[in-house]
């Protein structure tokens, strides 16, 4: 287990242009994906032009991919911001209704966790892993843990390797821009239901689920 990603949704804009970080073979598209609770995830794909004539991808239409959440570096207005996308490798056949948002992922601890409550005392761990590709490339992608899996991932290390099971989610939250508006943006991240930690030398696996 590396990177796997599957998603069943409904695509909610035409095809653009993909960001230069992939070159001009790539569109960018949103998938609507909805939850069993009935709130839906708007996620960004990045697909190669060849699947979606292959398969007459267009606004409105119902898919499933296949493929890997990966993360770049794009400057905004000089600033370096953390892009995430899930890069499309095939579109798959197979119709998931039951459960159309499925991440599993092996990689590092890169960043201490940071553990907080809310005010209705709900525990949250907030992570960072860095998952390696093939081409010695890493994607460095932010993850959420919530009660026992929270209170588990507060004491993970820096360099740690773990395994989640989880799914992508969106949510929206107010930036305040230097100017001193705010501005409404999008941020992506694993809601993790699953995490397993191989800690060095010991035999044990921990395995914690929600």
């Amino acid at each position: 287990m590396e990177n796997r990603v599957y998603l069943y949704g409904l695509v909610v804009n035409e095809p653009t242009n993909g960001d230069e970080f992939y070159g001009s073979e790539y569109c960018n598209l949103q998938l609507s994906v909805r939850r069993l609770s009935n709130i839906v995830d708007t996620i960004p794909l990045t697909i190669h032009k060849d699947l979606i004539a292959k398969h007459n991808i267009t606004l409105g239409c119902n898919i499933a991919v296949l493929g890997e959440f990966r993360s770049y570096n794009k400057l905004d207005n000089g600033r370096s911001r953390l892009m995430l996308s899930v890069f499309v490798n095939e579109i798959s056949e197979e119709i998931d209704e039951t459960n159309p948002n499925q991440i599993e992922l092996t990689g590092y601890v890169c960043k201490m966790p940071i553990y907080r409550t809310t005010p209705f005392n709900r525990e949250i761990a907030d992570l960072l892993i860095a998952c390696n590709r093939s081409n010695n490339k890493s994607d460095y992608l932010p993850a959420i843990a919530w009660g026992r899996n929270a209170r588990f991932a507060k004491n993970l290390n820096i360099g740690e390797q773990v395994e989640i099971i989880g799914r992508i989610q969106s949510r929206e939250y107010q930036k305040r821009l230097d100017s001193g508006l705010t501005e409404t943006r999008t941020a992506y991240e694993i809601s993790i239901s699953q995490i397993i930690s191989e800690r060095l030398n010991e035999d044990t696996n921990y395995v914690v689920n929600n």
